[in-house]
């Protein structure tokens, strides 16, 4: 069992494990929200389950997706100027 949390976060095994319940806010757009609620009543779940799913299916991919340090600025912390 892990320890408990540190100033009120959860540890990184129980983010891993799933068992923290944090409640966020998340703002997407109209449409898409109403994209997601037809799915979620179409499959008799959650919008978190559906978005939590999306996210499982999709992390892979965003993952690839360059930070934003890595397109702006132009040099990357790890290359030395000449």
């Amino acid at each position: 069992m892990s320890a408990p949390p540190i100033g009120g976060r959860p540890s990184a095994e129980d983010l891993m494990a799933g068992t923290d319940k944090r409640k966020q806010s998340l703002y997407f757009p109209e449409d898409m929200l109403r994209e997601i609620q037809e799915e979620a009543n179409r499959q008799d779940r959650s919008l978190s389950w559906i978005v939590q799913q999306a996210w499982k299916i999709a992390r892979n991919e965003i993952m690839r997706f360059p930070s934003v340090n890595d397109v702006i600025g132009g040099e990357r912390p790890s290359e030395g100027r000449e």
